[in-house]
């Protein structure tokens, strides 16, 4: 299986259709432990990008996932916007060739989650996006990658204490309610599933 510009262009357009539609749900699980605004922020952003995105009509993958980066970073607000804009920016940086093999993919979106980790100076378990890219990450080396998988990581992120961001100031009392970057990033995978790549 390998990956062109066109499967990039709709993985992006597919999660950002999934995030606009989720915008109140997110914004809601912000609400119980950040600043109430994951939902609006990251669909206004979105939306733009699929505004650029049809507009600019990237022509490489590296492209599209450059346009991605900057876009986000440039008009979503909240920590969410440097987050996703690193990870989109670490992987148009590792992307090099006209298409992805399932490999190059794999380790394109390890520099991403890299990316992410380095900008939010977090690793897995601080009920972050990260306790959702690293499982996921780790379940596509191993070729299962499922929505059950990423439905899990999801979940796993309700136990956890927050110690980043936000959230970290409630303690024990951000246990019991799902990551909302946690949440979006599942969106993002769940659109990755869904696109078929180039046999």
């Amino acid at each position: 299986m390998t990956y062109d510009t066109k499967w990039a262009i709709r993985w992006l357009a597919d999660f950002s259709d999934r995030v606009i539609k989720n915008k109140q749900l997110l914004s809601d699980l912000d609400q119980a432990i950040g600043d109430g605004d994951h939902g609006i922020n990251m669909a206004r952003g979105l939306t733009e990008l699929q505004k650029v995105l049809t507009e600019k009509e990237p022509t490489s993958v590296k492209e599209t996932f450059k346009t991605a980066g900057m876009t986000i970073l440039s008009k979503v607000g909240g920590a969410s916007g440097p987050l996703y804009g690193s990870a989109f920016l670490a992987i148009s940086k590792a992307t090099d060739t006209e298409t992805l093999s399932e490999t190059e993919l794999i380790e394109a979106l390890e520099a991403g989650l890299a990316g992410i980790e380095h900008r939010g100076k977090s690793h897995a378990g601080e009920k972050t996006m990260i306790d959702v890219w690293e499982p996921v990450i780790h379940a596509l080396r191993q070729d299962e990658l499922t929505g059950d998988v990423i439905e899990a990581a999801l979940q796993k992120t309700k136990d956890l204490k927050a110690t980043k961001g936000r959230a970290a100031y409630l303690g024990e009392r951000s246990i019991g309610h799902l990551d909302p970057g946690a949440y979006s990033s599942a969106l993002l995978f769940q659109a990755l599933l869904a696109q078929e790549g180039i046999s």
